[in-house]
């Protein structure tokens, strides 16, 4: 007589379905997997493509000019002779200024329309309404620029300059409205959209669990919002700073319009400046000897490579802020 636990399972349908189907799923994953590397491939290739044709064009001042080229204020055209720092200046000049702009102002509006603040039909029209700006062209914030926020903006300056211009060097130059503060506040309205955007996002795919477990222990929402839920956002908010900044740094018509376009350095926010995408905008067309040639070039090369050395800061700091909340 056989055991009663004793069972014998046949094959059924569903079995034999499963089994077959599990060699396609694999296929399907590595096939996938696959792809995703290629994806990569092509994306560090064109990456590494664009150095090497960027480098060298730029090679005819790289070998004249050599690493100098970074620090020399000079830029003559008739004498061929040219420096980059007054360029690099005032491009990161002016997105540092939009980044002061932007960040607080971008994380209020995420944060209004991704906590339960206000209404839902209230949140949703002002994310909306942020949102739109992304879709304005450069050229009109430029030109809304030049003639109207130049005009709104030069009585501050002109007041800043006249309490305090001998004592804070940062308001020492008389204001004409163009300068590298009124580029770069035009440059955080720009970004404005694409910060807020993805920090929202980000904060709204935080578990609900962390807010009403915060509140439950006996924080109020405002210390939920900045002790519980920003520091878990912090990676993606990270992530969307870099993506504003990435704009700013090589915004190029607006910024063209309002900076002043002027080949200079000075402590005070009021002076005229240049930026690397605007000297690009304004003279790459007309530029004829070599040397001209590859110097607008090589500042196309330090564009790239700040870029890439904001990115790479980004990510080290997200993986330290990561390592130290794990430890």
């Amino acid at each position: 007589m056989p055991p009663h636990n004793l069972s014998i399972s046949t094959p059924t349908e569903s079995n034999l379905g499963r089994r077959d189907l599990h060699p396609k799923i694999d296929r399907a994953d590595r096939l996938f997997r696959y792809l995703m590397y290629a994806a990569s491939g092509v994306s560090v290739a064109i990456l590494l493509l664009m150095g090497w044709i960027i480098t060298e064009q730029a090679m005819p001042a790289l070998k004249q000019f050599g690493l100098g080229f970074l620090v020399s204020r000079e830029w003559n055209v008739p004498d061929l002779q040219f420096g980059a720092l007054p360029l690099i200046y005032g491009t990161l000049g002016s997105g540092l200024i939009s980044l002061l702009f932007a960040i607080p102002v971008g994380l209020a509006v995420a944060i209004v329309t991704s906590e339960e603040l206000l209404p839902h039909w209230l949140r949703s029209i002002i994310a909306f309404t942020i949102e739109l700006l992304a879709a304005i062209p450069s050229v009109i914030f430029g030109l809304w620029g030049f003639y109207t926020f130049i005009p709104l903006i030069l009585p501050v300056q002109q007041f800043l300059f006249a309490k305090f211009g001998t004592v804070v060097p940062l308001f020492s130059t008389e204001p004409s409205g163009s300068g590298l503060l009124t580029a770069g506040i035009l440059l955080g309205i720009m970004i404005l959209p694409t910060l807020a955007a993805v920090s929202r996002e980000v904060l709204l795919v935080v578990p609900g669990y962390l807010r009403t477990g915060s509140m439950a222990l006996g924080a109020t929402r405002w210390e939920t919002i900045f002790r519980v839920v920003l520091p878990k956002a912090f990676s993606g908010i990270v992530g969307g700073v870099m993506l504003a900044l990435g704009r700013a740094l090589g915004e190029t018509m607006a910024v063209t319009m309002v900076i002043g376009n002027a080949e200079n350095i000075s402590p005070s926010v009021f002076s005229p400046a240049y930026s690397i995408p605007a000297i690009l905008a304004n003279t790459f067309a007309e530029a004829q000897e070599e040397v001209h040639i590859g110097a607008l070039t090589y500042l196309v090369l330090i564009l790239f490579t700040i870029t890439l050395l904001v990115n790479i800061g980004a990510l080290a700091l997200v993986r330290l802020v990561e390592r130290q909340e794990k430890s």
